[in-house]
């Protein structure tokens, strides 16, 4: 299947139509100027000043990651520490997972929710010892989570690089084979080169991979030891449309303060046996009373791509808002997610209105492209 440069430019400016077009005032991360060097473009993207692709462009990115291995600096990402005694309990009561279903050395995606049961962030815990805890909040988010929970931001102390795609840990191995033999959400500690680096499992594209949590004075040998074992620079860009395909849910979109755990169809990371959480009475009534709407699917059969914002028309009535859309590299055609009216069948036609424009689309199911992770 051959990509024209137009759908790449499309994919490309869905991200950075609504941004600012001057970056410079966003926190940039410690590995910019390596960015810069690979011949990434810089756009804003909460608060950060991250690389949206290379020269290679988004859609070859995408590709790149779908059927090899991509490396991703998700720097921006937080990371507050919580380590001590009584941390353990103090995440029990707080986040919505429960932790007693996993031990240290694994890692746990979970939800910090309001009283009132809306999603604050999205979060994956990695339990790294046994009173010791990494907790990972979305970019504008790290905030939240120390409001929320007695821990240390040490978000500047460290970069995140992820290596994701079939091929990530074999060409991993090449640059440190204890990294490579980091497990499906596992978490692991090593020496490298005097200082602790922190791997997990974990990624947010659909394929398997790792993260690597990586103290400030090694993460560029890392990340240029990673390039030279042919593993293919990736922007913000690519890493949208991999989850898009995937359906992971993205906070600001899929997962705000005016929605739920339950809507975007996450319910098994509630830990309802556990003896609280945070939000739990107000989940508890939405449980019993049902969800007025539900994350689903749409597509196009075309090629243009769906965008955040279309409202979803079924006989001339709403039905919901897409909240992510874009063209998929993979299936060659436009996708959205949204929360929707539940019950839409699999296969409904439906329109899809944005700005005046009319496209024809269907309800389909999640996710678009699944994937082995």
């Amino acid at each position: 299947m051959t990509f024209t440069r137009s759908f790449a430019t499309t994919i490309c400016v869905s991200w950075t139509d609504k941004q600012p077009k001057e970056p410079m005032d966003d926190r940039r991360p410690f590995l910019y100027d390596l960015h810069v060097e690979l011949g990434a473009k810089i756009v804003p993207f909460g608060g950060w000043a991250m690389p949206l692709q290379y020269g290679t462009g988004t859609v070859a990115e995408h590709l790149a990651c779908r059927r090899d291995a991509v490396v991703f600096d998700v720097s921006h990402l937080g990371t507050v520490r919580c380590d001590g005694p009584g941390m353990l309990e103090a995440l029990q009561r707080t986040l919505t997972n429960d932790l007693a279903k996993i031990a240290p050395g694994r890692a746990q995606y979970t939800h910090l929710l309001t009283d009132d049961g809306f999603v604050v962030d999205d979060i994956i815990v990695w339990w790294v010892g046994e009173d010791e805890f990494d907790v990972m909040p979305n970019a504008s988010n790290t905030s939240g989570v120390t409001s929320a929970l007695p821990g240390r931001d040490v978000t500047s102390e460290r970069c995140i690089l992820a290596v994701q795609g079939p091929r990530a840990r074999e060409k991993v191995n090449a640059v440190d084979a204890r990294f490579a033999a980091v497990g499906r959400f596992r978490v692991e500690r090593f020496d490298y080169e005097g200082v602790e680096v922190r791997v997990a499992g974990t990624g947010y594209t659909g394929e398997a991979g790792l993260e690597i949590a990586a103290p400030n004075e090694v993460a560029e040998r890392i990340f240029r030891r990673l390039v030279a074992a042919d593993i293919t620079p990736a922007g913000l860009g690519a890493r949208d449309t991999l989850r898009l395909e995937a359906a992971l849910p993205l906070y600001g979109h899929e997962l705000t303060l005016h929605s739920t755990t339950l809507e975007a169809g996450l319910g098994w990371v509630l830990g309802w046996q556990k003896e609280t959480f945070r939000g739990r009475d107000a989940v508890a009534a939405e449980r019993e009373r049902g969800v007025r709407r539900i994350l689903s699917g749409v597509a196009t059969a075309g090629r243009q791509p769906l965008r955040d914002g279309g409202e979803v028309v079924l006989s001339g009535t709403s039905v919901g808002t897409l909240s992510s859309g874009n063209f998929s590299p993979v299936l060659g055609h436009g996708i959205g997610m949204g929360l929707l009216e539940p019950d839409l069948p699999v296969g409904r036609e439906v329109t899809v209105v944005l700005r005046e424009k009319e496209m024809p689309a269907h309800i389909t199911a999640l996710p678009f492209v699944k994937k082995e992770s």
